[in-house]
């Protein structure tokens, strides 16, 4: 069964608060889409480590419930590694 936008959500508001998340569904399937993640929870990490970090949010769903997400993530253009 495919996964439902409001679940994707879920998972990724659980895992990074107070982010901006925009997600798009980009077959009208429930199966393939692309989130659109900004959260201080990424500043200063490389754009590997951040999509780990949001496969790790998934809980093992990706390549089950979740076929494909293409990912765009960021942080925000004030945060810093050091918090300034």
């Amino acid at each position: 069964m495919p996964m439902t936008v409001e679940t994707l959500r879920g998972h990724l508001t659980e895992a990074f608060p107070g982010a901006e998340i925009v997600i798009d569904d980009l077959a009208g399937d429930g199966d393939h889409y692309r989130a659109r993640i900004v959260s201080a929870a990424f500043a200063g990490l490389p754009r590997v480590r951040q999509h780990q970090l949001v496969y790790a949010a998934l809980k093992g769903q990706m390549g089950g419930e979740l076929h494909a997400l293409a990912l765009e993530t960021s942080a925000p253009p004030s945060s810093s590694p050091s918090g300034d």
